[in-house]
């Protein structure tokens, strides 16, 4: 990979042909590796391709808080290793469903991009991850929170008005004058 300087120097040309490289390369060893993986910014989905056939009972499957194993009994696991990240261990899942093995795993933080499964698996660019487009009613009460504050920030600012911090200055300076009318804010300034 190059450095963010060596890309910079590039043309628009060689640039292009760098990120195809990379891309193909990338999607080589994805697909060399013995399962898929899908994410979300919370969860990860591994599917396992299984003989037909194949029942719960004879397979083994290990979720822990920083480890992944996964396989058929008595051989050699298909997937395991140390995850990259931490995950929520009561809320991750396996379902056997006919020829493959789902894992679901809940990630512990659900506001990061993980690179790879397992540490040492070969690794995709984050950066060029495009979310799904999702619905603000689906995130938990505090992300959402957030994300409505930071539309509401970029729409003001979009249009020249104060953002919520600004607002809350104004709010609070406002305050302090009324409480001391005795001094002079002619020269305050906000920022």
């Amino acid at each position: 990979m190059s450095t963010p300087q060596e890309r910079d120097a590039m043309t628009e040309g060689e640039r292009a042909a760098f990120d195809a490289a990379a891309l193909k390369k990338e999607a080589e060893e994805q697909a060399a590796l013995p399962y898929k993986w899908k994410q979300t910014l919370v969860d990860v989905s591994i599917a396992i391709k299984i003989p037909k056939g194949t029942r719960s009972r004879d397979l083994t499957v290990e979720i822990k808080k920083k480890s992944l194993k996964a396989g058929l009994k008595g051989q050699t696991p298909v997937i395991e290793g140390t995850l990259l990240k931490e995950i929520k261990v009561d809320e991750s899942t396996w379902t056997l469903d006919d020829g493959e093995l789902n894992i679901h795993l809940e990630k512990y933080k659900g506001t990061e991009w993980w690179k790879c499964v397992i540490e040492g698996h070969p690794e995709i660019d984050t950066s060029k991850i495009t979310p799904e487009n999702s619905k603000l009613s689906d995130l938990d009460g505090e992300t959402r929170g957030m994300v409505e504050k930071m539309m509401f920030d970029q729409r003001q600012k979009a249009a020249g008005k104060p953002t919520s911090d600004d607002l809350k200055k104004a709010e609070a300076l406002e305050k302090f004058k009324k409480m001391h009318p005795e001094m002079d804010f002619s020269q305050a300034k906000m920022g």
